[in-house]
């Protein structure tokens, strides 16, 4: 049985819930990869508008890499869920800047 990962994380203010079989520290400084993105093919007769928009914004994508102070969570996981958008208003991000330069 291969591993599947739930990977909350913000991206332009909202909060992304995606489901993938690979999740590894990116050769880029700073990013996680997320790749072979997995939806759920069970919600086929019931359209999902939240996960339609997912699979459109991801659709030909291999693996994304997610900075990772955006990241809020990572759980292995038995079976894959339903991927969704949430809209935040209560949930701030790091500060972008790793290195702050002094004045």
């Amino acid at each position: 049985m291969s591993q599947l990962y739930r990977v909350n994380f913000i991206c332009n203010g909202k909060t992304y819930e995606l489901y993938a079989k690979q999740v590894n520290q990116a050769s880029l400084f700073g990013f996680i990869e997320v790749g072979d993105f997995v939806f759920d093919a069970r919600a086929q007769l019931v359209v999902d508008p939240s996960e339609e928009k997912l699979k459109t914004e991801f659709s030909g994508v291999n693996r994304t890499m997610v900075p990772m102070h955006n990241i809020l969570r990572i759980d292995e996981v038995d079976k894959p869920g339903k991927s969704k958008i949430h809209e935040t208003s209560n949930i701030t991000p790091f500060p972008s800047a790793i290195y702050t330069p002094k004045p």
